[in-house]
């Protein structure tokens, strides 16, 4: 099994920034894929970005431009740094690992974010 474990979420103002990171533990195969997701009230979860093992990325259209989604293989960690964050990007922000070889995901509890205006 996998643990996950999210931090950095908070309360900021529009045009502020905020980095989420999340430290995986457990059995970890070397080949992964580690992502966000978010889920906004009343909405359905939604992909923000991913990273591979080999550090291969992709965003959704939303946040191209002003997410980062990085890993640090020797730490097992993903972060996710926000900048000029927008109200719309109010939500909950999970943590996702998807192991290539097993197929299975895990998720974090996830983290709180909240973008005044």
């Amino acid at each position: 099994q996998v643990q996950l474990v999210e931090s950095g979420g908070g309360l900021v103002q529009a045009g502020g920034s905020l980095r989420l990171s999340c430290a995986a533990s457990g059995r970890i195969f070397s080949r992964n894929v580690m992502a966000w997701y978010r889920q906004a009230p009343g909405k359905q979860r939604e992909l923000v970005a991913q990273i591979t093992s080999g550090s291969s990325t992709s965003y959704t259209d939303s946040v191209k431009g002003r997410f980062a989604i990085s890993r640090d293989n020797a730490k097992n960690t993903v972060y996710l740094q926000m900048n000029s964050l927008k109200p719309e990007d109010t939500g909950v922000y999970y943590c996702n690992i998807w192991d290539v070889v097993s197929g299975t995901h895990s998720w974090g509890q996830g983290t709180q974010v909240t973008i005044s205006s």
